[in-house]
């Protein structure tokens, strides 16, 4: 990874006026961006309660779990955050095939002079704590449980950390930032929903000093995030359409939250179908293809119920549609 060119915050900026949160809070920022901080996205809907939490994170340097359901754009909330305080940001995927030696480092050969030599190269966390970086840990409870005793000591308030194979401690630099994601609380899988979660070690829980959830935003802000990802439907009658489809989707996941049904409908699957709706120019085809074919069989004529009665038009999955087939039959 190439360098970063910045060392220290030089400005405040007011949250009132860059995230719209009725607050006199001021926090400080880099003036210039480096290549490390993500791009701006103007059309993202900050959720204040959670943006709050993450720039204590990033003024406080406190340790910032943002956990919630899937879809909710919670690493998506850390980048924007970062990208309007030009703040480096590194995000880190928790996949099964993370091991302590990514994370840590490990001896690699090297050409030197024309000779094979062996030199240890640093993994991200050493990288990123000599840095003034954000960095984010993307699906903590996805996480082997033996690597991530890894950053145990990091989790802590001006925590150092040893690399035992170079004898050497290395002090966070004073704008290291740590944050996480995680769609469980650490106590596993027990909905179903996230197959390879793991139970989270409480002592490591504990380190976390603050933990925010993100669910779903409300009908209106999530109106306007899917009318800037398509803007086709950018006018009235975009409007009444973006609110058919978010109101199918309440119904899913409060159907989900019932135990009724095993799948439910995220934002980004909203948006998915919006964009589905330009290339079919039919709601229900486009439904059908971005969520319903997803869901469990049985479960289809449900759900394939909750879009009749927001559109008003019976899918071939539907109780309706099949008795109807039945009579016909006979």
């Amino acid at each position: 990874m190439s360098d970063i060119k910045v060392d220290q915050p030089d400005i405040m900026i007011s949250v009132r006026d860059v995230f719209g949160i009725d607050t006199d809070l001021k926090v400080p920022a880099f003036s210039q961006r480096d290549d490390h901080v993500p791009e701006v996205d103007t059309a993202y809907q900050f959720n204040p309660e959670v943006t709050l939490a993450i720039l204590a994170g990033f003024s406080r340097d406190r340790r910032v779990m943002v956990q919630g359901l899937h879809g909710t754009g919670k690493s998506t909330h850390i980048e924007q955050v970062a990208a309007r305080l030009n703040w480096p940001c590194v995000r880190i995927n928790l996949d099964g095939h993370i091991s302590r030696l990514d994370l840590v480092g490990k001896d690699t050969i090297v050409l030197k002079d024309g000779k094979q030599v062996t030199e240890f190269q640093e993994g991200i966390v050493p990288w990123a704590l000599r840095r003034p970086t954000a960095l984010i840990f993307d699906e903590f409870d996805a996480g082997r449980p033996d690597v991530m005793f890894v950053i145990q000591r990091i989790l802590e308030r001006d925590g150092k950390f040893t690399l035992l194979d170079q004898n050497e401690v290395i002090h966070p630099h004073n704008q290291f930032r740590l944050f996480a994601t995680s769609n469980t609380i650490g106590l596993g899988n027990s909905t179903g929903l996230y197959h390879g979660t793991q139970m989270v070690n409480q002592a490591q829980m504990d380190r976390w000093n603050i933990v925010t959830t993100l669910n779903y935003l409300p009908t209106d802000d999530e109106v306007k995030i899917v009318q800037a990802r398509v803007s086709s439907m950018a006018n009235d009658a975009g409007t009444e359409l973006a609110r058919s489809m978010i109101a199918v989707a309440d119904m899913t996941r409060n159907s989900f939250a019932a135990g009724d049904i095993s799948t439910l409908m995220s934002p980004r699957t909203v948006i998915s179908w919006a964009e589905n709706i330009e290339i079919f120019r039919d709601p229900g085809i486009a439904f059908r293809l971005s969520f319903l074919n997803k869901c469990d069989e049985s479960e289809r004529p449900m759900i394939a119920e909750f879009f009749q009665r927001c559109f008003d038009q019976e899918l071939s999955e539907s109780w309706a549609h099949q008795a109807a087939q039945v009579m016909s039959q006979d």
